[in-house]
């Protein structure tokens, strides 16, 4: 039985759908969740349908165009960090021979927030919970983690 506060679950199919979530993430970092979704579809066009090769070959120029796209959330940084994460995501696909087995490779919940922290722009505890959660990775119940995360 899935949490009451839990996001949906996502059985991933690609190394794509840890990048869409993951930028959505990125996205809803310091941003109203409704004003996310609300622009989700034209994301994903935009994003290539998180195709993570094509977004990883993203350029200057493609990140100029999207910064000027009122379709998607134009923060430029948050842009060009998507086009960054995808490449990394690559590289750890690469590395461990699967995006989940780079993810079950840490000693537990909080090595894995460290990692991901440390491996993808943007995302920060929230983000790393959200994104961890939807894949039904171990995560600490959503009590627990507001618990241990009051708001400031």
């Amino acid at each position: 039985m899935q949490e009451k506060n839990a996001p949906e679950r996502i059985d991933p199919q690609s190394l794509g759908d840890y990048l869409e979530v993951m930028s959505k993430a990125v996205f809803q970092a310091s941003m109203s969740w409704r004003v996310v979704g609300n622009k989700w579809g034209d994301i994903r066009e935009a994003f290539r349908g998180f195709d993570v090769e094509a977004v990883a070959a993203m350029g200057e120029p493609d990140l100029d165009a999207l910064a000027k796209d009122t379709r998607v959330i134009r923060n430029a940084r948050k842009l060009a960090a998507i086009v960054g994460n995808a490449g990394k995501m690559l590289e750890l696909e690469a590395e461990h021979g699967s995006f989940r087995a780079y993810l079950r490779s840490h000693d537990g919940y909080d090595a894995t927030v460290a990692s991901l922290s440390k491996e993808f722009k943007f995302l920060g505890d929230l983000g790393c919970y959200y994104f961890l959660s939807v894949f039904g990775e171990d995560v600490p119940s959503h009590d627990e983690w507001m618990a241990s995360h009051p708001r400031k």
